[in-house]
C-alpha cells in the first residue's frame, strides 16, 4: 500500500487549508472522501437524478439498477448470503433504532451490552427500559479475554448488542466467541460494526452474526448513508418501525400489505446518491485491500505510541500495546484539559477529536472529564505520525 499515492485521491489533502498541508487524525469521527466516491454521487445528481422503484421510464429505471447494484456490492464486501440482506438506513445511530424498536421486545426481556458502548448502543436501550420495561445487564469489557462474565449476563437474555471495536480505545471484542455464548443460550446479537467495518474483513456469515450496523462516512462514504445488515428469516419477522410510502405494496382505507425486506424498512425516498458513493467508497476499499490497511494503522499507533509513551506525563487509554488498539491513540496529558490539546494541533492544522467521544457513561464512571483522540486510515503517513510527535511535545513544553 502506497499513502502517498492514495493522497492524491483526497482533494482536501491535496489542496491543504490556509496555504498549509492538512493532517487528519480524526478518522474514528468521520474519514475523508476520495474523488472516485465524490464523481459516483455526482453521476447520479448530474445524469439520472432521479426516484428509485417507482417511475418507469428511463431515469427512475437507472435510478433503481444503480441502487440495488450498490446494495449488492455492499453485501459481497461483508459476505452476506443475498442482497435482500442489507437495508440502507442513516447510520449506525439509525440501524441499531430499527433492530431496537422492530424486534417487539416486550417487558422483562433482558438486552446484554457491555460498559464501553458508545451512545447509540446505550440510549436505545434506556429508553425501551423506560417505555417498555426492559431489563438491562452490563457487562465489563474482557480487558483479559476472559468470557465467564458473557456467559453468565447472556443467561435469559433476548440479545446481546454489542460494539465490535470501540471507538474509545481502539480495542476489539471476540466477537465470534460471543456469539456462539450467546446463541447458545437463546439470545441474538446486535454488532455495531462501525469501528470494525471500515479497518478490517468482516464475514457475517463467519461470525454468525444476526445483525450488523455500520455507516458510509467512516469509511470513505458519504454522510447519511449506512446499513444494517440482518438474517433474510429475521428481517422478515420483524415489523418496520418507519412505515409509509415504498414499505407496502398495496393499500386500503382499513389494511396495507408491507413489502418484503429490505424495501419494508426503506420508508420514503432514499439517499440514492449515498447509497451509490457507499459502493463506490466500498470498491475503493476493496482495491487498497482492508489487511494492508489493518497493518498500516497499527504501523503508524506503534510509532506514535513508541514515542509518546516515553514521556510520563502522557497516559494512553486501554492497552498500550498499539497492536490491540488498531488505529485509535486515546489519550491524556497530565495537567492539560483534552480540549486545549485539541485546540492548539488545531493551529497546527493537525485535526484530532477531544472530549468523551459520545461514551460519557465510561468517562463518568471512572471519573475522567475525556481524552485527545488520534485515529488513523489509509491515507495517512509516518512523516504525518512524526509531525504529529513534536506537535504534542512542543504542547508540554509550553504548557510546562
Amino acid at each position: 500500500m502506497n499513502p502517498e499515492k492514495l493522497r492524491e485521491d483526497f482533494p482536501i489533502l491535496v489542496n491543504g487549508l490556509n496555504g498549509k498541508p492538512v493532517i487528519y487524525f480524526d478518522n474514528a469521527c468521520v474519514t475523508l472522501k476520495p474523488r472516485q466516491v465524490i464523481e459516483a454521487m455526482n453521476e447520479y445528481y448530474e445524469n439520472f437524478p432521479a426516484c428509485h422503484g417507482r417511475s418507469s421510464h428511463k431515469l427512475g429505471l437507472k435510478v433503481t439498477e444503480e441502487y440495488e447494484k450498490s446494495r449488492k456490492t455492499v453485501a459481497e464486501f461483508i459476505r452476506a448470503k443475498k442482497p435482500a440482506e442489507i437495508v440502507f438506513v442513516r447510520n449506525t445511530t439509525e440501524a441499531i433504532n430499527l433492530v431496537a424498536n422492530s424486534l417487539e421486545l416486550k417487558k422483562g426481556d433482558v438486552v446484554v451490552t457491555t460498559d464501553k458502548e458508545h451512545n447509540s448502543n446505550l440510549v436505545p436501550w434506556l429508553f425501551l427500559e423506560k417505555r417498555r420495561g426492559i431489563k438491562r445487564r452490563i457487562v465489563p469489557w474482557p480487558e483479559d479475554g476472559n468470557l465467564d462474565d458473557f456467559t453468565e449476563a447472556v443467561k435469559g437474555a433476548t440479545l446481546v448488542s454489542i460494539v465490535h471495536t470501540s471507538n474509545l480505545d481502539g480495542t476489539s471484542l471476540p466477537v465470534k466467541e460471543i456469539v456462539k455464548i450467546s446463541h447458545d443460550a437463546g439470545a441474538l446479537v446486535l454488532v455495531d460494526g462501525a469501528q470494525s467495518v471500515p479497518h478490517k474483513e468482516t464475514d457475517v456469515r463467519k461470525l454468525d452474526v444476526d445483525f450488523l450496523a455500520f455507516s458510509g462516512h467512516k469509511m470513505l462514504g458519504p454522510s447519511g448513508i449506512g446499513c444494517l445488515y440482518g438474517r433474510y428469516e429475521l428481517l422478515e419477522r420483524m415489523e418496520p418501525f418507519l412505515v409509509g410510502g415504498d414499505t407496502v405494496d398495496d393499500t386500503t382505507y382499513s389494511s396495507c400489505r408491507l413489502s418484503k425486506p429490505p424495501e419494508k424498512f426503506e420508508a420514503g425516498l432514499q439517499n440514492y446518491a449515498g447509497a451509490i458513493g457507499l459502493a463506490a467508497a466500498v470498491k475503493y476499499l476493496k482495491r487498497v485491500g482492508l489487511e494492508r490497511v489493518e497493518k498500516h494503522e497499527k504501523t503508524l499507533n506503534r510509532i506514535i505510541t513508541e514515542s509518546l509513551l516515553q514521556h510520563e506525563q502522557i497516559s494512553v487509554i486501554g492497552p498500550e500495546d498499539p497492536d490491540k488498539r488498531g488505529g485509535i491513540f486515546s489519550f491524556t496529558i497530565k495537567g492539560i484539559h483534552p480540549h486545549d490539546i485539541s485546540a492548539f494541533l488545531d493551529e497546527e492544522n493537525i485535526f484530532i477529536r477531544s472530549g468523551a467521544h459520545c461514551v460519557h457513561s465510561w468517562f463518568n464512571s471512572r471519573g475522567i472529564e475525556g481524552s485527545a483522540r488520534a485515529s488513523f486510515y489509509l491515507y495517512n503517513t509516518k512523516e504525518e505520525a512524526e509531525k504529529f510527535i513534536e506537535a504534542v511535545e512542543k504542547i508540554m513544553k509550553i504548557f510546562g
